[in-house]
């Protein structure tokens, strides 16, 4: 248990076993660290870009089946849920039986669904199949984070969370472009058998180029194989990863994740009837490409903000002479939280309603921007936090926090053209700044009162004999 008193305690502190903490983190060269980092993001990358690429294509599925666009709207839903409990059970078996077998069959199980996808032939089987593509790629994140945590230290962290967070957030970023590029000039099935491709692509590279990342004896398998137990398959709860939420150290830093998220939802989902309508663009291609502004800020604010949140890390570590509190990696949130996030959506809401023509259409690009890089200015700190307190259960905290985010994330997509119907993009964009600044509030408390929390609910926080 974390220890008591002042928030300024450390969870870690120099001793004799440092030495073998460092061996655990060698056990693997530059080469082989930038090799499997690689790896984890094309897995990364899969979950969002799959998601965001089918919407372009909704009007044009709905012709082909003989349906309505809301009929197939259905697939996105059902994608979000399958992609929550997915990555929960992803994560709960990567954590007992390790990360590579769990990316073998997840990887191959997306490859499958999305040529089922591509092949359905009714509206049904169309559902069913974007369930199984989505429950397959689903492992990306929550594994990818827990790779992260085995093979980098803490002052290493925010680094590569921050390449592997560019790289997810590049998908939504690009998505819509290549969705609707390749159903405006190919189809709609061409863009499903090319994720099936890249899915079979990621599936052999990491057969034959990622080892098992997962510390010695750190896995479920291996502390049942100490006490003399057969190797079985054993049926895990995945629902149990959940129960971290109880930790407000875990709880408020998800609900800022969540609020950052959705104000990134809230610029790119009515984009058509927002941004489109305003400066009359109706090409599906044009519209993807309006999003292309938020991609470069996710590509330059996820390794930046990483960068900046590890040095932050160490510089506090050693103006304290040595003492660890992991809390001063959310120094590096505040800019992204408390300016670029809600200040980008409340001026897109102002400039959609006072500024008209190109000088619009550009300050609307400069806010995208802003978003981008303000949303991985959050989401990169915060899952290296959430590693560094509970390293040995990564995958699982990071599961537990993105099935909270996704079920608030898709409780506000539908919301968002109802309430900018009702109410008007400004007021609606002004309520997504409203939530991003509470959250900006939440990591401030976190900050302050971090230690003392987590004395409150005991996870089992990380120490230096498990960190």
């Amino acid at each position: 248990m974390a220890a008591t008193g002042d928030e300024e305690t450390p969870l870690l502190h120099d001793s004799q076993v440092q030495q073998k903490h460092n061996d655990v983190y060698n056990r693997f060269t530059k080469r082989q660290k930038r090799t499997i980092t690689a790896l984890i993001c094309l897995a990364g990358l899969s979950p969002l870009f799959i998601s965001q690429s089918f919407v372009p294509s909704i009007p044009q599925i709905a012709k082909d089946l003989g349906t309505t666009g809301a009929v197939v709207n259905l697939a996105v839903s059902l994608s979000i849920v399958s992609n929550a409990v997915g990555s929960l059970l992803w994560s709960s078996y990567s954590s007992y039986y390790g990360r590579k077998p769990i990316y073998l069959l997840s990887l191959s199980i997306q490859c499958l669904g999305s040529l089922g996808v591509a092949s359905a032939a009714s509206v049904p089987l169309l559902l069913a199949w974007r369930v199984v593509q989505a429950f397959g790629s689903s492992s990306g994140i929550s594994v990818g984070m827990g790779v992260i945590g085995d093979i980098y230290k803490s002052e290493e962290r925010g680094a590569a969370s921050g390449i592997f967070f560019a790289a997810i957030l590049l998908g939504p970023a690009i998505a819509p472009l290549i969705g609707g590029i390749t159903a405006h000039y190919y189809s709609w099935r061409a863009m499903q058998y090319g994720l099936a491709l890249f899915a079979l692509t990621s599936l052999l590279l990491t057969t034959f180029l990622q080892p098992e990342t997962s510390q010695p004896d750190a896995r479920g398998v291996d502390k049942a194989r100490a006490k003399g137990e057969k190797d079985r398959f054993v049926i895990l709860n995945p629902f149990k990863s959940l129960g971290l939420l109880r930790s407000p150290n875990i709880a408020l830093p998800t609900l800022e994740g969540a609020f950052a998220l959705i104000a990134d939802m809230l610029l790119i989902v009515p984009i058509a009837f927002t941004v489109g309508q305003k400066y009359e663009i109706t090409n599906e291609a044009l519209i993807g490409a309006l999003c292309i502004p938020l991609g470069v800020g996710n590509c330059i604010g996820a390794p930046l903000a990483g960068m900046i949140s590890d040095r932050i890390l160490v510089a506090a570590r050693k103006r304290r002479g040595g003492v660890w509190v992991p809390e001063d990696r959310l120094y590096a949130t505040l800019v992204g939280a408390g300016v670029f996030v809600p200040c980008s959506v409340l001026f897109v809401g102002l400039i959609l309603q006072f500024v008209h023509g190109t000088l619009g259409l550009v300050l609307i690009c400069v806010c995208f921007f802003f978003n981008g890089l303000g949303v991985d200015f959050v989401l990169s700190p915060l899952a290296a936090y959430n590693v560094d307190i509970l390293h040995d259960r990564s995958a699982e905290v990071m599961a537990a926090s993105m099935s909270a985010r996704s079920a608030l994330i898709s409780g506000a997509v539908v919301l968002i053209l109802p309430t900018i119907d009702k109410f008007g993009v400004l007021a609606t964009n002004a309520i997504a700044a409203g939530l991003s600044w509470i959250g900006f509030g939440f990591i401030l408390a976190t900050i302050k009162y971090g230690d003392r929390m987590r004395a409150w609910v005991d996870l089992g926080f990380t120490t230096l004999d498990n960190n």
